[in-house]
């Protein structure tokens, strides 16, 4: 893979992926994610079966189309467990999903907050996987227009997956189901990468959100005050801060082109100016663990 992310053989789409010998339940199926995962799935050729508790939930499910399956029947045949619910609740939700499981089957989280913090439910029979989408990378080639409003992902717009399936060798089937079902649900997919789920939770939230996230979120900041508070027209200062954005991802992300000597006293300023000494903290275990309770809503991890 090229950093320029040329997808033109690389890329895995929904339609039609999988069997119908392999079935695939998705719990929250009427949630965001739910929605999202299941209309992927939708169009693969795998037996899906849809569980969903809200009336909201299951009312929209229907509304599509597709039947609503109690939790207890899809799970106990399926393949792969999708656990399409909130961070939250998903150690509650696991207790009653993982007893009802059949050996040799996969459960499969969407975040790997529950897992690291070891909210899920242990049983040595079935195999834990987690899978984060990347969303569409910033240097992706989008060509055409679903593409370009496709920011999310999994609709038209190619992105890579992160996925965390300890104890499996990369030659197992049930490595081989796992990425098939993963690239099915966020389709399309350039790759799935694999870590580990520390390593998984250290992309995020660390580098996603705890830095990535907040920052896209301060430039929001800083622009308003740009307008706000110093009176610069605001089409102004948004041509500026959407172009130089921009050039800022490029030239540090991609060396592209070299930042002048005069950007780098004012970058040095900004650091000093904004950036704790000791930022680089929070990739400490204990700061994660730290940001995934809190995320959590809970006193602390269980790792």
């Amino acid at each position: 893979m090229t950093d320029t992310l040329d997808q033109t053989s690389t890329v895995t789409y929904a339609d039609g992926q999988g069997s119908a010998d392999i079935t695939v339940a998705v719990i929250g199926a009427g949630g965001k994610m739910g929605q999202r995962v299941s209309n992927n799935l939708a169009k693969s050729s795998y037996s899906v079966l849809y569980s969903e508790a809200s009336p909201n939930g299951v009312a929209h499910i229907e509304s599509l189309g597709r039947t609503v399956t109690p939790t207890d029947e899809a799970v106990k045949d399926a393949d792969v467990v999708i656990l399409a619910v909130p961070d939250v609740v998903l150690g509650k939700v696991s207790e009653s999903v993982v007893p009802a499981m059949k050996s040799g089957a996969i459960i499969l989280t969407l975040d790997p907050a529950a897992a690291y913090a070891g909210l899920l439910l242990a049983r040595e029979d079935i195999h834990y996987a987690v899978a984060h989408p990347c969303h569409p990378s910033v240097f992706l080639e989008r060509t055409t227009k679903e593409e370009w409003a496709d920011t999310f992902g999994g609709v038209a717009a190619p992105q890579e997956v992160i996925a965390a399936l300890e104890g499996v060798d990369e030659t197992s089937p049930v490595r081989t189901l796992a990425t098939q079902v993963i690239s099915t649900i966020y389709a399309p997919v350039i790759a799935v990468h694999y870590v580990t789920v520390k390593q998984l939770a250290v992309l995020e939230p660390t580098l996603v959100e705890t830095i990535a996230c907040m920052i896209g979120d301060f430039l929001k900041e800083a622009l308003d005050e740009t307008v706000n508070g110093v009176g610069v027209p605001f089409e102004a200062a948004r041509a500026m801060l959407y172009g130089h954005t921009w050039i800022a991802l490029t030239n540090g992300l991609r060396g592209s082109n070299p930042f002048s000597d005069a950007c780098h006293i004012a970058m040095d300023y900004g650091r000093e100016a904004l950036i704790k000494p000791d930022w680089k903290r929070i990739f400490n275990d204990d700061d994660l663990d730290t940001v995934i309770a809190k995320m959590l809503k809970i006193d602390a991890v269980k790792r």
